[in-house]
């Protein structure tokens, strides 16, 4: 554990010669100063010299006019020391006793922690962008845009299934029960009207052979002389008429005819039903597994949450940002989200006690003093960049240098 005792930056960015030793004794380095006399690359070359620059964040590093810039940080149990030159950057890095860590870079990343987090930014960052913070910050189980995307798109599966079950709940309706006489199929009018024609040949065959059967009686009666011929005459119509089925009931058979067209309605009616019936329960599976399938993402994401080793208790996020104890952050009080947000500044750098904050003159006095006793109370070192005078507390930095 170990805070900055000593900084001293030469032609770094608009620094010129600056040197500054913070108050041992003190919680608050407040470096102040007005617009663009160097307040901001005194407190950048901190993170310069623990972090290195690159040609993309950091494209000028020396002061123009210059050849070299050089920044030494002392720590209470390190001295570092970054130079830069045309060609790129140097570093050493020592023990207080002098022995040089020959990988500095690895001892000061061992170190350094996330240094760059500010507080008082994190508590003006919009909703969704204190929630990248936070997710940058934290090591989840899963990939949460692939998890939010598979979401997505089952939930839009499950909604329209639960539309198809909406609809054919209300179509299913609409189906009354299969009455007991109504048969499974619709009736072929065409084979009763076949039917019906074959009936009327057999009806009127067996007319005739009934008629036939009569004329030959009386014949038999009338003249005995050809009573052997109406015999056999008789014989052979008593035989056909004998033999004939039933006479077939046309009146039945044109019932059947008339009602047909009322019956097969009823037939497709219970057939239509069925399937709508049948649809319905396979859509309201669908629509189940889904849900299922919903919950299981839902929980997966809250085991993951609850598995994830956040900053600080109580902090976690849903799908409109970060939250806190349960609650959006943006709706705790200014206060709390400072106080929570220094909390996290916290426990985020547990090795190197120092805090940057960029934007102090957004801090009231109350505020201001909120983040003293609560640095004071964790022992860490808050810098603070204020334009003006510091409240007669800072550090002033004109023309790139510390004035007296």
């Amino acid at each position: 554990m170990t805070k900055i005792i000593r900084l001293a930056t030469t032609n770094y960015k608009r620094v010129s010669a600056a040197e500054i030793v913070p108050d041992p004794d003190g919680n608050l380095v407040i470096v102040a100063g007005k617009n663009g006399q160097g307040k901001t690359s005194m407190l950048d070359s901190i993170t310069a010299a623990l972090g290195g620059v690159n040609a993309k964040t950091t494209p000028k590093p020396i002061r123009d006019g210059e050849e070299r810039a050089e920044i030494v940080l002392e720590t209470e149990e390190l001295i570092v020391t970054r130079r830069f030159t045309a060609s790129g950057s140097t570093l050493t890095v020592k023990s207080i006793d002098g022995a040089v860590y020959p990988k500095g870079q690895a001892k000061l990343d061992d170190l350094l922690g996330k240094l760059s987090l500010d507080p008082l930014a994190f508590t003006q960052q919009s909703d969704r962008d204190q929630l990248a913070t936070v997710l940058d910050l934290v090591d989840l189980p899963f990939d949460l845009d692939k998890l939010a995307a598979e979401r997505k798109d089952i939930f839009e599966r499950r909604s329209d299934a639960n539309r198809k079950v909406k609809e054919l709940t209300a179509r299913a309706t609409e189906y009354i029960a299969k009455p007991a006489d109504l048969p499974d199929e619709e009736v072929s009018v065409s084979a009763l009207i076949a039917e019906y024609r074959d009936g009327q040949t057999l009806n009127h065959n067996i007319d005739v052979a009934r008629t036939a059967c009569d004329g030959w009686a009386e014949k038999v009666e009338r003249l005995k002389r050809e009573l052997a011929d109406a015999e056999i005459q008789l014989e052979i119509a008593q035989k056909r008429t004998d033999t004939a089925p039933p006479k077939v009931d046309l009146d039945a058979i044109q019932a059947k005819i008339d009602g047909a067209e009322t019956v097969n309605a009823a037939v497709r009616l219970h057939k239509a039903g069925e399937k709508v019936r049948a649809e319905l329960t396979i859509v309201q599976q669908e629509a189940a597994e889904l849900s299922e399938a919903i919950a299981e993402i839902d929980k997966q994401k809250a085991d993951g949450l609850a598995a994830a080793n956040f900053p600080i208790e109580g902090l976690g996020f849903d799908e409109t940002g970060v939250t806190y104890q349960g609650i959006p952050f943006k709706q705790s009080s200014g206060a709390e989200q400072l106080r929570v947000s220094l909390a996290m500044a916290i426990a985020l750098n547990p090795k190197l006690r120092v805090i940057r904050i960029a934007d102090g003159s957004l801090l009231d006095a109350d505020n201001l003093a909120l983040v003293e006793a609560v640095a004071r109370e964790h022992d860490f070192q808050v810098w603070i960049e204020m334009v003006g005078d510091g409240d007669g507390r800072g550090i002033i930095i004109e023309d790139g240098t510390v004035r007296a």
